[in-house]
């Protein structure tokens, strides 16, 4: 399907990922999780910047209470709609986060829970669909093209994808479009 745009990509994806039986996210969510923690990236990482899984996505909550019982740090993104940025926060715990933005949960803002992308040891990247390439379609909005193009290239991206969000190739790619460090599937 290497004629697709990446508009039809994207919907397609989404179609999938709609329509997967909760059962099989659950255990494919489960499947990822345990390659995450086994990831010698993960295992390495003081302070780790998860997204927020919602709308079906590979379930990031899991992780983010393993890996705060782990002791790990732990941030999440709170999106800034005006400046169209992604500030990323601290948090202790995933019962402090509420709807944000988009209906994708997030903390309150507090800013003494800032944390600056040098501190950040390992990123996870949502993403609608990959390729071989790990070039990364996202929803369309650019939030996470425009954070990983200002993260320094020594700090580890993983995007997170059930196998069938993995074709390919994707046509269509801008300059502005970012690549992750590698992706993990089930």
């Amino acid at each position: 399907m290497e004629s697709e745009t990446k508009q039809e990509i994207r919907q397609r994806i989404l179609d999938l990922i709609h329509h997967q039986k909760e059962e099989d996210a659950v255990r494919k969510s489960r499947d990822i999780c345990f390659k995450l923690l086994a990831l010698r990236e993960f295992q390495e990482a003081g302070t780790i910047l998860f997204y927020c899984s919602f709308n079906g996505e590979v379930n990031t909550f899991p992780m983010m209470d393993r890996a705060i019982e782990l002791k790990k740090r732990v941030a999440v993104p709170f999106i800034q709609k005006e400046t169209k940025q992604i500030v990323v926060m601290l948090i202790k715990s995933t019962k402090e986060l509420i709807p944000g933005s988009y209906g994708i949960p997030a903390p309150r803002y507090d800013a003494g829970a800032v944390l600056a992308s040098l501190d950040i040891d390992l990123v996870l990247v949502p993403g609608v669909a990959y390729d071989r390439a790990k070039n990364r379609l996202g929803r369309g909005a650019g939030y996470y093209d425009r954070f990983l193009s200002e993260l320094p290239s020594t700090i580890p991206t993983v995007g997170l994808a059930y196998d069938f969000q993995l074709v390919p190739a994707l046509a269509g790619l801008e300059p502005h479009d970012r690549p992750v460090t590698q992706v993990l599937t089930n």
